[in-house]
């Protein structure tokens, strides 16, 4: 019988699949040939495939599995616990003949008694030691073999054949020389510096132009020196460069195992420790080492070194004590979000201030407002502004109760009902969350809100100056609450009644009135 023919497309094919991180019988399968050639294909080309080492395992180990089986009859429980294969401790189970098939029929029967029994799923899989997937399995009656299930109602769902015959051999893991490497990390970036996936599946289609090192590095903005070591390093095939298989290389080169500076007993360690006890700052302790041991490097060490092995190392009570150094006294650290990532504290879109009609800039056309909370003593008390950018009047909104959304929209709605609607054009605030029901607030009094950047008070700048004012008669650090609306009413009446440079002399109130009157 003559052999068979395989295409070099096959074999090439198969190799890419393999770069991309499958197994050799998967992509043996993809491709339609035999495991065995796929075997010697790589091979030929010189790459080595994943091979597990069987862990030795003591009778001590073995003694130490049965005596914690007997406490909780849960093999893979106690294989977790001890760090076994999960296999092998159920082999070294229906060795001793306490896991059979009866065995676990037995215990899936006094699972079912404890059910009719009343007691709930949760507690009948703890007291027998059994997985909670596989509790409920029983409570709903479905037997589970190796290639599927089988339901009560007869139906047989069998485990999908795309499973066995994907590209990739774990979801979640990429091989690498006989080697696992998380995903997570292939695919993290972690600077410039480094080629990424793509720029390395570049590298190799401009490698199979025939380019030399110097054009295609001028081509990807790299340095000569770089693509060269790139192809000298992490070529581990005879068939050449394959980018996948290489940036995973690269990857698994980036660990550098080595214990945590201050996980290992010395003196940097008891130095650390026995500053932190006596509450100084990680920052405290980097500088004073530098001054405290000018000669010795091994005597240096960063603050997110020192937070790093109170928050991540440290454990229980050393954990709770070292955090309780701290200035703030958290025994986890708080975590920063991505801004990029952060939520949006309005539910309705906000229309920024670059979208706000050209004329409001000018001053030359009244009813354009700016507005802002002053806050009183603690943040618990609060008096809404506003100023109208033309004729700088103010008006108080009154917060007797409290500073929510919806406390601010009703004192603004009510601090402008007496004013005319050509007065009512447009608010400018900041991005503070008391203005969240903005447009509540629109649909009440007919008026555009614009939001101001983050950070940028500078674009709402009347109202900046005008809560300086105020501020002479709401002095910072004290209680506003003691300011009823007719008080608040008769302070801004008096800095509307005050002569403004801006306004030629003229008073706040005179140009209002101005606008106001008939003619």
């Amino acid at each position: 019988m003559p052999a068979r023919k395989y295409t070099e497309q096959q074999r090439l094919a198969f190799l890419a699949l393999i770069d991309r991180g499958g197994s050799v019988r998967a992509a043996a399968l993809a491709v339609g040939v035999s495991p065995d050639r796929g075997y010697r294909w790589m091979k030929q080309a010189g790459l080595s495939t994943p091979r597990s080492t069987q862990r030795k395992h003591t009778p001590e180990d073995k003694a130490e599995f049965f005596r914690r089986l007997a406490v909780s009859g849960n093999v893979s429980a106690v294989a977790r616990e001890l760090g076994f294969n999960r296999v092998t401790c159920y082999a070294w189970a229906h060795k001793a003949g306490i896991f059979t098939g009866a065995y676990a029929d037995a215990k899936r029967q006094e699972f079912l008694k404890l059910r009719r029994e009343g007691v709930s799923r949760r507690e009948a899989a703890q007291r027998l030691g059994v997985e909670s997937h596989q509790a409920l399995d029983w409570d709903k009656g479905i037997r589970v073999f190796s290639k599927g299930r089988i339901y009560p109602d007869g139906r047989v769902v069998l485990y999908r054949p795309e499973e066995v015959l994907a590209n990739v051999k774990n979801p979640r893991t990429a091989w690498v020389q006989g080697e696992r490497v998380p995903l997570a990390r292939v695919e993290q970036i972690i600077d410039a510096r480094y080629l990424s996936l793509l720029e390395r599946e570049r590298l190799k289609d401009l490698m199979m132009t025939g380019l030399s090192i110097r054009k295609i590095a001028a081509m990807m903005g790299r340095a000569p020196s770089t693509i060269s070591r790139e192809v000298r390093r992490n070529t581990v095939s005879r068939s050449g460069y394959l980018p996948h298989t290489a940036h995973r290389v690269s990857v698994k080169r980036r660990e550098r195992p080595r214990a945590a500076k201050l996980a290992l007993d010395g003196p940097l360690r008891d130095y650390v420790a026995t500053k932190l006890k006596k509450r100084w700052s990680p920052e405290q302790i980097r500088h004073r080492l530098q001054r405290d041991f000018p000669h010795d490097p091994g005597m240096r060490v960063s603050c997110e070194t020192i937070y790093q092995a109170i928050y991540v190392h440290a454990h229980g009570e050393l954990r709770r004590e070292l955090a309780g150094s701290l200035r703030r006294g958290r025994s986890r650290r708080k975590p920063h979000r991505d801004p990029q990532t952060r939520t949006s504290r309005f539910i309705d879109e906000m229309t920024p201030i670059s979208k706000r009609p050209a004329d409001v800039e000018g001053r030359t056309i009244p009813g354009h407002w700016e507005g802002d909370l002053i806050v009183g003593a603690g943040s618990g008390s609060a008096v809404a502004t506003l100023v109208e950018r033309t004729t700088r009047y103010v008006v108080l909104g009154h917060l007797p109760i409290e500073r929510t959304a919806d406390a601010v929209r009703d004192s603004l709605v009510t601090a402008l009902q007496g004013m005319p609607a050509a007065l009512k054009k447009t608010l400018t605030w900041d991005q503070g969350a008391e203005m969240s029901e903005h447009r509540a607030f629109s649909l009440a009094t007919d008026m555009a809100v614009y939001f101001c950047e983050r950070a940028s008070p500078w674009q709402r700048g009347t109202n900046e100056n005008t809560n300086g004012l105020l501020r002479q008669y709401l002095p910072k650090g004290t209680n506003l609450r003691a300011h009823d609306a007719g008080a608040l009413a008769a302070i801004a009446d008096e800095l509307n009644d005050r002569p403004r440079k801006a306004l030629g002399w003229d008073t706040p109130t005179e140009r209002m009135n101005a606008l106001l009157s008939p003619g």
